[in-house]
């Protein structure tokens, strides 16, 4: 791990950085930085020109808003499958692989557009295809991040990532428009093709890359695992349905902005381009502001204000009388866009123990593009029926009833909540004599808790259950002792002996083990642990009414 965690210069170590560019001293992460947004300003070419195909062949709305969902869509089939493939494998190697995939598909396309034989099947499969190793390839790209800068700049890192994105979003689709006004279509998906190549570049340069060292996990086992983190983690679904709520309505402005933008508003593809720019000129404010808001408003504040804005900005862009209302307007919705994606981004990621955070950015990009096909697909199937300019105001309008319910339901806080991994003792990490480390595991601790403490003790090992189920438990429950009042029996399983190990020795956080320790300490006894191994099954019992034979 040493030779790719470079640390910052000694004077950017000592100094708070309020601008939140401190990773940006990191010279691996600003060279990986610097090459996904050009990467990612191709991909945004390669939309805008997909999207401009189909309005000069006079499509449908639903079809312009599907080229999104085509794109986003894959997400909802392999992105847990490929947080797994990200945790395991070696990160950059996933990525120079899926950038290299991509590069001979968009090379591909570009060709048969040139030739004037790509049709709308031919280009909404290829932008699914190119989404399906974009979905791959997504969570491995996150995950480095907590491999190449400290800890204390996780945050800062991940809301770097998200404005490098936007900052794409304002000079791609600009320049997309340009090169479709001035070569056409086929030019932009060429210049998308580089882009691949750049970052190929940076990733065959990077050879001092050292993957951490994971636990052995089947496939299946870390899928499962994974799984059951989110689902037991209050937090982390709270965060994820709060970014689903916003997504779904405000991603019709994406879908549908290229229709407003060529119908109400009569702009020609390079003015299309430049009303994404502004929003992407927002974002990039929003790499000067959003340090601040942090510190002003927490992590609650941040995204109400956001989605506050951004659901005016929508109404706004439908009722503007005039560009000259319409293009600041937009600079404060892309603002309000990093604001809500940055800030859930850089909190999941830093909230996420090391053990299952590939896994865990793996169901956030699952919401996150889910959300998009979701939303685009509805938009594009609502302004089929009724004005898009409508469509739009009442996406606009729940963008700000969700920021609204933001007061009522307020996004938990994850100040202080120890996200360091600590060993928990009781188990040897040392695989079985009996080569038994695949079989099911039932773990029984006995307490004894006096009754003036049991209502006290229940309380706690509520909390200490979702511990349990976190970190690998299949099922849990508490037992009372029929013939001793005082002894309580934990009883849980696990999948295998050697996630019991993992479970023990590098799944616990801090967190948890106050948990557990405040657990034991309400003993009037030191809990006494016993491991039980699930012998195989015999087969079916005899058939008794034949006497077995």
């Amino acid at each position: 791990m040493a030779d790719q965690q470079l640390e910052p210069p000694p004077a950017a170590k000592h100094r708070e950085w309020a601008s939140g560019f401190a990773p940006l001293t990191v010279p691996i992460f600003r060279l990986v930085w610097l090459a996904s947004i050009i990467s990612n300003i191709g991909s945004w070419m390669q939309t805008v020109g997909a999207q401009w195909l189909l309005v000069e062949a006079d499509s449908s709305a639903l079809l312009v808003a599907l080229v999104q969902t085509a794109s986003a869509a894959p997400v909802l089939m392999f992105a847990i499958p490929s947080g797994v493939i990200g945790e395991f494998l070696n990160r950059r190697l996933v990525l120079l692989y899926s950038q290299a995939i991509q590069f001979i598909v968009v090379l591909v396309l570009t060709y048969l557009t040139w030739a004037g034989q790509t049709t709308t099947t031919i280009l909404l499969a290829s932008t699914f295809v190119l989404g399906t190793i974009s979905a791959i390839q997504l969570p491995a790209f996150q995950a480095l991040v907590p491999d190449i800068v400290p800890r204390n700049m996780l945050v800062d890192a991940a809301s770097l990532s998200s404005i490098g994105v936007n900052i794409a979003r304002a000079v791609g689709p600009a320049i997309a428009g340009l090169v479709v006004a001035q070569f056409g279509v086929a030019a932009v998906f060429l210049l998308n093709a580089a882009s691949f190549v750049v970052f190929l570049g940076v990733l065959l340069f990077w050879k001092t890359y050292r993957p951490p060292v994971a636990r052995h996990e089947p496939f299946v086992d870390a899928t499962r695992a994974g799984t059951r983190y989110v689902l037991h983690s209050r937090i982390v679904r709270l965060i994820l349905l709060r970014l689903a709520i916003f997504l779904v309505p405000a991603n019709a402005l994406w879908a549908l902005l290229p229709i407003i933008a060529g119908g109400s508003l009569g702009l020609s593809a390079s003015g299309y381009g430049l009303l994404l720019a502004a929003l992407g000129a927002g974002s990039i404010v929003g790499a000067f502001v959003l340090p601040w808001a942090r510190r002003v408003a927490a992590f609650n504040g941040v995204v109400l204000a956001s989605s506050a804005v951004f659901g005016a900005g929508l109404v706004v862009l439908v009722v503007s009388p005039t560009l000259w209302v319409t293009f600041p307007v937009l600079v404060a919705t892309g603002l309000a866009w990093i604001g809500v994606i940055a800030t859930i981004n850089g909190t999941i990621q830093a909230f996420l123990p090391v053990w299952v955070r590939t896994r865990g950015l793996s169901f956030y990009q699952l919401v996150l593009f889910g959300g998009t096909a979701v939303g685009s697909a509805l938009a594009g199937t609502l302004a089929a029926v009724w004005d898009p300019g409508v469509v739009v105001i009442g996406a606009g309008i729940l963008c700000g009833l969700g920021a609204l319910s933001l007061l009522v339901w307020p996004l938990p806080k994850t100040e202080g909540i120890g996200r360091d991994i600590v060993e928990v003792p009781g188990v040897d990490d040392e695989p079985r004599a009996d080569g038994r480390d695949d079989a099911a595991v039932l773990v029984l601790i006995r307490y004894t808790v006096p009754e003036d403490r049991r209502a006290e003790f229940l309380t706690v090992m509520s909390q200490v259950r979702q511990t349990r189920l976190r970190t690998g438990g299949r099922d849990w429950q508490l037992y009372a002792d029929a013939g001793d009042a005082d002894l309580v029996v934990e009883a849980f399983t696990v999948g295998s002996w050697r996630e019991h190990v993992s479970q023990h020795e590098g799944r616990v956080t801090e967190f948890d083990g106050e948990l557990i320790s405040r657990a034991w300490a309400m003993s009037a006894t030191t809990p006494v642990a016993t491991h039980l191994l699930a012998l195989p099954h015999a087969g079916r019992p005899p058939n008794r009414r034949h006497g077995g034979g």
